[in-house]
């Protein structure tokens, strides 16, 4: 059974073309992750420096090695200085 995710990130005003280098990075390695379905970066166009990720994941084991992989570990050390409220994360299984 798939694992859905979705995560809601708020960026200072100042940091958002950072925060944007480093969330492309993210996505570039975690795409390439086993057992990665989908992997998609949005930003809200109503509210500037507010970001959507929604993730796919094969099993929960795959989530999991995504969650301590490098350079998620490399993102959250990065992006720390850069929120503005702490990330919301959703994790979830499809209904319908």
């Amino acid at each position: 059974m798939n694992i859905y995710l979705s995560a809601v990130i708020h960026i200072k005003e100042n940091y958002v073309m950072d925060a944007i280098e480093i969330l492309k990075k993210l996505v570039i390695e975690t795409r390439k992750e086993k057992g990665c379905v989908q992997y998609e970066l949005f930003e809200d166009y109503r509210n500037k420096g507010v970001f959507f990720i929604h993730e796919n994941w094969e099993t929960k084991e795959d989530l999991h090695n995504h969650q301590v992989s490098e350079h998620m570990l490399f993102f959250r050390e990065r992006i720390a200085s850069m929120l503005q409220n702490p990330n919301m994360v959703y994790v979830g299984n499809k209904i319908f």
